[in-house]
């Protein structure tokens, strides 16, 4: 296809503008596949690479539909995962919108209520919200929520690989049918991302019951290979001291993957005289703003930040990223060296320094899955009988109380509840008039006095979101907030007296006032650095089988150095039991086996809790492997029938619920007291653990063990 054609096809009034009012001299082939997708009508994915034009691919060819059929009222919603990066697109939305005389606005939890009244009196075309304010904005008996969203013909979803593997994207596509029932329209749904694995499956998932075409916008084509370097350093210290060394004169972006680490890191830059600049999502939001508007500013200086800068938000023209240790997929790390390159005639790169032998290991795999091409695919999940509780209790509070026997058709065709069953949704509803979570009456459903303790009220909040924070305190250095730490965190330090360091500086502190929720701080000459809650990681057993082939490999990377190649020869000489047996069980000097099953943190926690169930003694999971501890190590014979025997069948969820202790409950969900209890189960066990991943590891092992005589 030509672009010509595609051009041609767009309104006089957006061509003429593409050419004089933002000065090109045509379209790029993503612009042009994308126009042709959703003028066709389409549902689609654009993939393309970070600053590779897609909001306008999308946008450009949505605004010649707006003007061709005259759109009025809020025409188009633009959905981000993260408030910043609506306020990173506000000033481009605002141009595009411009260029045909039409308007933008923006509706998050910072937006002022009277920018809010505004809107309200005068909708703009395109609104750009994020999916818990358009949730809010859906329950509000001040928001006339059905006019304003009456009009909506299309909804944008930018990063729409940061929704489709988690609760929030359930919590979207359910959304979108309710919006798509107010308005009575086919809402053309096209989702934006530089890194799915799985596009087709994506664009299945957010279509849920549109029945319009659905296509893949992918221009493919070749692109310069990135510049990638791998160093181990070993310490945090030695990670700070090559960074003030490496590319002086520079703007260069470090990712790190916990906030206590970007505190340490920007702290120990700041010692040695580093311009350095933080953003990690317990920092205030002024903190954030101007962090990262002097960095863009800047010409020689470091910003430290976690996954959040990894969501498109543009920190200007960047030279360099450099990744601490190593992310947990290839998507992520896909995402943040997409950071740079953007500059014509530059070329997208990425520098990992491994602090640990793990660190380095990972950083291995993902570069070699890399260079395969493999990016993980997202798998939307299609059973959340939690977000779907959530979502019962929203539409009997959205409609002042929901028609007991028709509410399910405010949802009925979303993806995220493909798989949960007439009977299991019923007993839920069932369930939670039980609970008192909902009342029936009249044959309608509302929050009961029970819900309204846990939902409604004062926790009103906690019905916008489908999921929970813990308890945070908000750091005040006068009238400022500097950010928000741990309240488990501060009854620590608030015991000993110590300082601690937020937004890479230390501070004293001066009080705290537990009812208000914050923390009075004064500067301080050091400090110890802060905690936050967070779970570990699990991996995905395709990287971990990547980390496998490293170990088991004698081929180095040309972006290996030196140092790297030296401490990943060491592994490989301690891991040289590998070579043998792709799945070994070996004996340590302590006197515990290890089974390196590398099957991934989920799949590795089915398999090591029905290990434990057969031989009755201590089984641990890890990332790598499984590890038999007292009288589970008693017997490499025991252990290797027991493997054997859960071989010989393919597991199944049954399984996997088995290993749920009713008496200890995992916190998966807050909406968990809306679910019977075999439901319940079934939730702990598919967020928590994976049988198509234990599955797997089995059939290897019954492929390739040897017989224990």
């Amino acid at each position: 296809m030509r672009t010509e054609e595609a051009f041609d096809r767009l309104s006089p009034a957006v061509r003429y503008q593409i050419v004089n009012g933002l000065g090109w001299s045509g379209l790029r082939p993503v612009q042009a596949l994308s126009t042709q997708a959703i003028l066709d009508g389409a549902n689609c994915v654009v993939l393309a690479p970070t600053a590779g034009g897609k909001t306008e691919a999308a946008f450009l060819p949505l605004l010649s539909r707006m003007d061709v059929e005259d759109w009025r009222g809020v025409s188009v919603l633009y959905i981000a995962p993260i408030r910043a990066l609506l306020n990173n697109q506000e000033a481009r939305l605002s141009t595009l919108t411009g260029l045909i005389g039409r308007r933008a606005g923006k509706w998050h939890g910072d937006v002022k209520e009277a920018a809010r009244r505004r809107m309200i009196d005068e909708p703009p075309d395109v609104l750009a919200i994020t999916p818990e304010s358009l949730e809010a904005m859906l329950l509000s008996t001040r928001t006339p929520a059905r006019r304003l969203l009456a009009t909506v013909r299309a909804v944008v979803i930018d990063e729409v690989h940061a929704f489709a593997g988690d609760d929030r994207g359930a919590h979207l596509v359910a959304l979108l049918e309710r919006i798509t029932r107010i308005g009575q329209a086919d809402i053309q749904r096209i989702g934006l991302s530089a890194t799915v694995g799985d596009p087709e499956v994506i664009v299945s998932w957010l279509s849920g019951s549109s029945l319009r075409p659905q296509r893949v916008v992918d221009p493919g084509g070749a692109r310069k290979a990135p510049e990638l370097a791998l160093d181990f350093v070993g310490t945090l210290d030695n990670a700070a001291l090559l960074i003030d060394q490496l590319y002086p004169g520079t703007r260069r972006l470090v990712f790190v993957d916990s906030r206590r680490r970007v505190e340490e890191l920007g702290h120990r830059l700041a010692q040695r005289g580093v311009e350095v600049y933080l953003s990690h999502s317990s920092l205030a939001l002024s903190e954030r703003a101007s962090a990262e508007r002097a960095f863009e500013e800047g010409t020689n200086c470091v910003i430290v930040a976690t996954s959040a800068l990894e969501l498109g938000i543009d920190v200007g023209d960047l030279d360099h990223v450099i990744q601490i240790d190593a992310p947990s997929s290839v998507s992520s790390f896909l995402q943040r060296m997409g950071r740079t390159g953007r500059r014509a005639g530059s070329i997208a790169n990425c520098t990992f320094l491994a602090t640990d032998e793990d660190a380095l290991v990972r950083a291995a795999a993902i570069i070699e899955l890399f260079r395969s091409g493999y990016v993980e695919p997202a798998r939307p999940a299609t059973w959340v009988p939690h977000v779907l509780a959530h979502q019962a209790i929203a539409l009997s509070m959205q409609e002042r109380g929901s028609a007991s026997h028709d509410w399910w058709s405010a949802l009925e065709g979303c993806a995220a509840f493909g798989e949960v069953s007439v009977e299991e949704r019923e007993s839920i509803v069932r369930h939670m008039v039980a609970s008192d979570i909902l009342v029936e009456a009249d044959a309608r459903l509302a929050l009961g006095a029970r819900g309204e303790k846990l939902y409604g009220a004062r926790n009103f909040l906690e019905l916008y979101a489908v999921f929970s924070t813990p308890r945070v305190l908000r750091v005040m250095h006068g009238q400022m907030e500097v950010g928000v730490v741990d309240a488990s965190f501060l009854e620590d330090t608030e015991r000993k007296i110590p300082n601690f360091i937020l937004a890479g500086r230390p501070w004293h502190i001066v009080g705290v006032d537990w009812r208000a929720g914050t923390c009075a701080v004064e500067p301080a000459r050091e400090g110890s650095y802060p905690r936050w809650f967070g779970l570990p990681v699990s991996l995905d057993r395709s990287l971990c089988q990547a980390m496998r082939r490293v170990l088991c490999s004698r081929q180095n990377d040309a972006s290996w150095s030196t140092r790297a190649v030296a401490a990943l020869d060491a592994q490989r000489q301690l891991h040289a039991f590998l070579d043998e047996d792709p799945q070994p069980l070996e004996e340590e000097p302590d006197g515990r086996f290890r089974w390196w099953s590398f099957a991934g943190g989920a799949g590795n926690r089915v398999l090591a809790g029905l290990l434990e169930l057969e031989i009755g003694e201590r089984v641990s999971p890890s990332n790598t492997f499984i590890t038999f501890s007292n009288g589970a190590a008693k017997s490499r014979a025991v252990i290797h029938r027991a493997i054997d025997a859960l071989a010989a069948c393919t597991l199944t969820w049954r399984d996997a619920i088995r290993l749920v202790d009713p008496s200890q409950r995992s916190r998966i969900s807050k909406f968990q007291p809306c679910l019977p209890p075999a439901i319940e189960h079934g939730l702990i066990a598919r967020e928590t653990m994976s049988i198509e991943d234990a599955n797997e590891t089995l059939a290897l092992w019954k492929r390739t063990a040897t017989p224990e005589d």
